[in-house]
């Protein structure tokens, strides 16, 4: 297993062919010249040492050391242990409302970008637990399976838009019976799913549906992300606003939070109802909630003891400096001996 410390720093491999092709401008252009001033049999007689293959063996030389230091900036670090490590968490699923009514400005910057910053907050500060994301609108879709790998989920996590459900709607009731899937481990005692909407245009028995998920052993809280006062729905593209929404009758549709829906669901579904105005406070109660609750112990593999290896890559570097500075562009002595490109037959 390998990481790497700075991937950045590998912009700097576009150097080398930088280098190369002003290598070879400036070949062509001396050849130029040189026509000028001599014919090549003259030429040849005024320096007999001058090797071409040397010349363009130390660019490689070159180009060789600039890849090395590249990569010893990048510092590639290899894990050399495999460890068994035991955790304590609870298994944590948050049903992200993705519809169109999650782009109003009513919260900056909207619903939807404050919805993956509070996400992204409260897996910040989990610890030992494992988690896992739903998307949905006018259906759910699994985003991130239930996994110990935090930073693949806030990758995925940042991904998520308007766009990735064809259908509109709020399809809260297949978001629960899907997180319902995810929790793959029989001994674990708490299961939550935190439900992050506006709780507009919900479809189906919610209700009864967070009220089934109880029962199976999963705590449902919701989380409100809006204001009761609501705001258009903008359609923007490139981030360019074109126009916003509008119903059948050509009237502005005004979005709104709606908190009675949302308190509802968490009070069938055995949790709480939390205000997502105030990030801050909303993962203070989340890790409150999760604090109070029992945690399982499960074992997870992982690699340990990442060594760095940029000190290579810097010896390799200087090495290559070193062969540059005595590595004279005049031809040796033996291989011209060698006599491999029959210049003796030719003089």
């Amino acid at each position: 297993m390998y990481q790497l410390e700075s991937p950045v720093y590998f912009y700097l491999l576009a150097l080398v062919p930088v280098v190369v092709v002003l290598w070879l401008f400036g070949s062509i252009w001396k050849r130029q010249k040189q026509k000028r001033f001599a014919e090549k049999s003259l030429l040849q007689r005024l320096s007999p040492d001058r090797s071409w293959f040397k010349s363009a063996l130390k660019i490689g030389v070159v180009s060789l050391a600039v890849v090395m230091m590249s990569f010893a900036l990048v510092n590639p670090k290899l894990g050399t242990k495999l460890e068994t490590v035991k955790r304590e968490g609870v298994d944590v699923v948050f049903a992200l409302d993705v519809s169109k009514s999650m782009l109003a400005e009513d919260i900056a910057p909207n619903r939807l970008e404050k919805s993956k910053q509070l996400v992204a907050q409260i897996i910040n500060s989990l610890a030992g637990d494992r988690i896992g994301i739903i998307g949905y609108a006018g259906s759910a879709f699994p985003q991130v399976p239930i996994t110990t790998d935090f930073s693949s989920a806030k990758l995925f996590l940042n991904s998520m838009n308007t766009d990735m459900v064809s259908s509109q709607g709020t399809a809260i009731t297949e978001a629960i019976e899907m997180a319902k899937t995810y929790y793959n481990d029989e001994e674990q005692t708490n299961r939550v799913l935190f439900i992050i909407s506006d709780g507009e245009d919900h479809e189906g028995n919610v209700a009864g549906v967070a009220k089934e998920a109880a029962d199976a052993g999963i705590q449902i809280f919701t989380i409100g992300v809006g204001s009761s006062g609501g705001g258009p729905i903008p359609i923007k593209r490139n981030g360019i606003l074109q126009y916003y929404k509008r119903d059948q009758e050509n009237n502005q549709v005004i979005t709104r939070l709606d908190e009675a829906m949302l308190e509802e669901i968490a009070d069938q579904g055995g949790g709480d109802y939390i205000d997502g105005s105030n990030t801050k406070d909303v993962v203070e109660s989340v890790t409150a909630i999760l604090n109070g609750m029992d945690k399982k112990e499960f074992e997870a593999k992982q690699f340990t003891d990442f060594k760095d290896q940029f000190q290579w890559f810097i010896a390799g570097a200087l090495l290559m400096l070193i062969i540059d500075m005595f590595l004279l562009e005049r031809k040796t002595n033996w291989l011209r001996k060698l006599n491999l490109f029959n210049e003796k037959s030719r003089s």
